[in-house]
């Protein structure tokens, strides 16, 4: 069997058999066996099969024939395929499990689920994923937010209590009095009057099944903008009741099991309570991140939007926050969303900090995903 031969012969697995008559050996046999699995189960008479033993099995088979990036894409065909919640509810499964945020998700979906001598291996797993992406995500973020909020206005007549004094000596030393031996302060600087914070930013996310690695990075996010002290920071979840997990914050870890993926979808709910806790429209930027299905009151959702729009705050949808590729979403409340003049479109993890840099900044949103070729609904004709 030649090189060509053999490759067809693993991807299309047993069923070309009578095709490609010469017999697999070594190695490749186990690669055969490993892959037939799960994607040849058939009647199910085959498969990986509801035992531990054979789940741990080929869980280390892939993870020896398979480079990472495999295994995950291995692990989840499976999840979907063959319902091996065993891979998520026994401790040793779990273990042997590469962690990525779609495990995450997956952990999320089950809940309460979990069993209880599983929770401690399940929040080792989630900690690991966390602190990867905050590794990765951290910086970028907070340079890129802080690099629109930082510059602090300059106070040109400012009160006592107010004045840069190292500032204004250097401004006046040209106007300094040997006789005096003092500077003149011709110009005085002084500091913007103190605020508890900027900008505030409202993360509220649609914590349906379908928006299980969305609700992840999101997570993450929230975490990392609310480290930055010049913004005031809410997380707000919902299916259809609402829960504000912003004092959870501090702690993605917890935060993240603090969310229960599934159930339906109370958009108009959701709006309504952001509504209720927005303190400075002007300068509140409101994100939703929602497939926009909405299950709830679709006439009172648009009623409030528009409400918010009009009390000033910015409102930007993203569809999806994940590298999943072009989301599955609601085209007619897209398009309501973009005739109101909010931004609506799918965003990867890679670029939500300069998203967000943008919107704080009060910078064309539209004009921003424009530039970077983003595909964005538009109002219907």
């Amino acid at each position: 069997m030649d090189e060509l031969e053999r490759k067809w012969r693993l991807v299309l697995g047993a069923e070309v058999r009578e095709e490609f008559p010469a017999a697999l050996s070594g190695i490749d046999s186990h690669l055969d066996k490993t892959l037939e699995a799960l994607y040849n189960a058939g009647d199910r008479k085959g498969g990986l099969g509801p035992s531990s033993p054979n789940v741990a099995r080929w869980l280390g088979d892939i993870r020896e024939y398979f480079p990472a990036s495999v295994v995950k894409v291995l692990q989840q065909d499976a999840l979907k395929r063959l319902q091996l919640t065993s891979m998520l509810t026994e401790p040793e499964m779990l273990e042997s499990v590469v962690p990525d945020v779609h495990l995450v998700a997956n952990l999320m979906s089950l809940g309460k689920l979990i069993p209880e001598k599983t929770k401690a291996t399940a929040r080792r797993v989630v900690q690991r994923v966390v602190q990867e992406l905050m590794d990765a995500l951290q910086a970028p973020t907070q340079q890129a937010v802080q690099g629109s909020l930082h510059r602090s206005t300059r106070n040109r007549r400012p009160r006592m209590t107010e004045m840069d004094w190292h500032s204004t000596i250097l401004k006046n030393l040209k106007h300094y009095q040997p006789e005096y031996h003092t500077v003149i302060p011709e110009t005085r600087i002084g500091y913007g009057r103190k605020r508890k914070s900027l900008k505030e930013v409202v993360l509220c996310i649609d914590q349906s099944g379908s928006m299980g690695t969305s609700v992840v990075y999101a997570g993450i996010f929230g975490a990392v903008l609310a480290s930055i002290p010049a913004l005031h920071t809410r997380m707000v979840v919902f299916d259809t009741e609402v829960a504000d997990l912003t004092e959870q914050l501090n702690d993605p870890v917890e935060l993240l099991f603090g969310v229960q993926l599934g159930g339906g979808t109370d958009i108009a709910r959701a709006l309504r309570y952001c509504e209720q806790v927005v303190e400075r429209p002007a300068d509140t930027v409101l994100v939703l991140i929602s497939d926009l299905f909405e299950g709830g009151q679709e006439l009172e959702m648009k009623k409030t939007v528009t409400q918010l729009v009009a009390a000033g705050v910015q409102i930007i949808v993203l569809l999806a926050l994940n590298d999943e590729g072009a989301p599955s979403y609601d085209h007619a409340n897209a398009s309501f969303f973009a005739g109101q003049g909010v931004s609506v479109f799918a965003c990867t993890p890679n670029h939500f900090p300069s998203l967000m840099a943008a919107a704080l900044s009060k910078q064309d949103v539209a004009g921003w995903a424009s530039a970077l070729g983003i595909v964005q609904a538009t109002v219907n004709a």
